[in-house]
C-alpha cells in the first residue's frame, strides 16, 4: 500500500482509506458485526486511514469503531468532524465551546485522547475561518487533535486559514464524476502543503461492479434525493459510465480499483477514502493504492469520461446546503 502525508507535518498514512459513513446505515442496512469485519480487513489490506465523523449516525459509527479499537492491536489514524449540529434543526454551530463540547463527544465514542485529524464539517459563516482556525490551533497545543481539517471549503477560504495555522487537510468530494476541485482547491493544497482527502471516490457506488438499483434505496439513504439517482439522469449516467466498467474489465481491474487509482493518480497530495459496508469490496478498494495507472490508460479513462460528463447535479438544493461553491 502506498503511503502519502496527511498534511506536510502529519502522519504517513495509507493513500486507500475508509470512509465510514455507511456503518451509522447511509447506503443501507448494514449490522456492527459486518463493520467490525471490515474494519478487521483494513489491517490486513494496510489500510492506515479511517474517516468519521459526529453526525454520521448522530455518534452510532464512532461508537462503532471504539467498539472495534478496543479489541485490536492495528494502529490506524482517525479523523472526524464537528461543527453540524442536527436538533432543534439542522444548523452549523463553530463557535469555541460547540466545538470543544463536540470534540470531546468524539473521543468519548471513539475511546481514545486524540485524533491525527479533526476538521470542520460545514463552516459556520457567523464566524471568521481565522477564529475557527485559531480554535482548532488551541485544540492541536493541548494534544486532543493532531491536525486541523476542513470540508468542502473553497480555496480561498483555505489560503485565509491557513495564513493562521498550517491545514493538514481538506476533504471534498471528488471522483470521476464530480470534477469541481480541479478548479483551484486541488491546486491550493498543493500550494500550501495540504493534503487534498477525497471522499465519494466510486461516485456514491456508480465506478463498481453493479449499479446500484434506486428502487431499493432506504429511506435514510443519502441518494434518494440526489439529482444523478433520479431519472432520467440516472440512466443516462448508467449509459455514460458502463464503457469505463468494460474497460476496466478489460485490463483484468475491477471497476472500483481503477475509479480509485484515477483519482490517487491526480496528484501525489490526494488520498482516497472509498466507503464500504463490507470487508468483500474492501479489496478491490485497497488494491488501486498497489498500482499505477499507464499513461495510456489515464488517456482513455479521458476518453469514456470528460469532465462534466455526468447527469444532474451530486446534491440536491437541500443537501448542498454550506457547502462552499467557488466556480
Amino acid at each position: 500500500m502506498k503511503l502519502r502525508p496527511l498534511g506536510t507535518h502529519g502522519p504517513q498514512v495509507s493513500a486507500i482509506g475508509l470512509g465510514c459513513m455507511s456503518f451509522a446505515g447511509f447506503y443501507g442496512a448494514t449490522t456492527e458485526a459486518e463493520a467490525h469485519r471490515t474494519l478487521a480487513a483494513c489491517i490486513d489490506e494496510g489500510i492506515t486511514h479511517l474517516d468519521t465523523a459526529l453526525i454520521y449516525g448522530n455518534g452510532v459509527s464512532e461508537e462503532i469503531m471504539g467498539r472495534f479499537l478496543k479489541t485490536t492491536s492495528g494502529s490506524f489514524s482517525i479523523a472526524t468532524k464537528g461543527g453540524i449540529v442536527l436538533e432543534p434543526e439542522r444548523h452549523f454551530d463553530n463557535s469555541p465551546d460547540r466545538l470543544r463540547s463536540q470534540l470531546e463527544g468524539s473521543l468519548t465514542r471513539l475511546g481514545v485522547d486524540h485524533v491525527d485529524l479533526y476538521y470542520i464539517h460545514r463552516r459556520d459563516q457567523r464566524i471568521p475561518i481565522e477564529d475557527v482556525t485559531g480554535t482548532l490551533a488551541r485544540f492541536v497545543d493541548e494534544g486532543k487533535i493532531g491536525g486541523i481539517g476542513y470540508s468542502e471549503i473553497a480555496p480561498a477560504s483555505l489560503r485565509r486559514a491557513a495564513a493562521v495555522h498550517p491545514v493538514a487537510a481538506v476533504q471534498s468530494e471528488y471522483s470521476l464524476w464530480s470534477r469541481q476541485p480541479e478548479l483551484g482547491l486541488l491546486q491550493a493544497c498543493e500550494d500550501l502543503g495540504t493534503a487534498f482527502v477525497a471522499f465519494s471516490s466510486l461516485g456514491r457506488g456508480m465506478f463498481v461492479d453493479r449499479f446500484p438499483d434506486p428502487a431499493s434505496f432506504g429511506d435514510r439513504d443519502f441518494r434518494r434525493a440526489s439529482p444523478r439517482f433520479l431519472e432520467p439522469n440516472f440512466s443516462a449516467n448508467c449509459a455514460a459510465i458502463r464503457p469505463f466498467i468494460d474497460y476496466a474489465r478489460d485490463q483484468g481491474m475491477a471497476p472500483a480499483t481503477m475509479a480509485n487509482a484515477w483519482v490517487l493518480a491526480q496528484g501525489e497530495h490526494i488520498i482516497a477514502i472509498p466507503g464500504t459496508r463490507t470487508a468483500d469490496h474492501l479489496h478491490q478498494n485497497a488494491e488501486a493504492g498497489r498500482i499505477k495507472l499507464g499513461a495510456d490508460q489515464l488517456a482513455e479513462i479521458a476518453r469514456l469520461l470528460p469532465p462534466g460528463f455526468a447527469h444532474g447535479d451530486r446534491y440536491s438544493d437541500k443537501q448542498i446546503v454550506g457547502v462552499e461553491r467557488y466556480c
